[in-house]
């Protein structure tokens, strides 16, 4: 395996998730109740973590800034254009398998 420098480790880790994030942005059929139930995360999920990583560099994020950096948009116009009803199956398996974390 490749040694990577620190430096290049984190570059290609951020580099990683801002593909991620554009993917997810891009994806907007993709429920985040669907991707709970399949991966136990989700948009709100990754909100959450950039917060935090904020929080332990001592830089104040809100939530709802967290959310329209992951989003690309705010969260409530993420929602009104693209958020759907989960039907009661999704709900029951969200319910069942939610993680202890969240």
């Amino acid at each position: 395996m490749t040694k990577l420098s620190d430096e290049q480790q984190r570059d290609f880790e951020a580099a990683a998730f801002r593909r991620l994030v554009s993917h997810l942005r891009a994806r907007t059929d993709v429920q985040n109740i669907d991707m709970m139930n399949l991966t136990g995360f989700c948009r709100n999920c990754l909100s959450n973590w950039y917060r935090e990583a904020a929080d332990e560099a001592g830089v104040a994020l809100d939530k709802a800034q967290a959310r329209e950096i992951i989003y690309g948009m705010p969260y409530e116009l993420w929602r009104e254009q693209h958020q759907t009803e989960a039907s009661v199956e999704k709900q029951a398996a969200f319910a069942q398998n939610q993680p202890k974390d969240h």
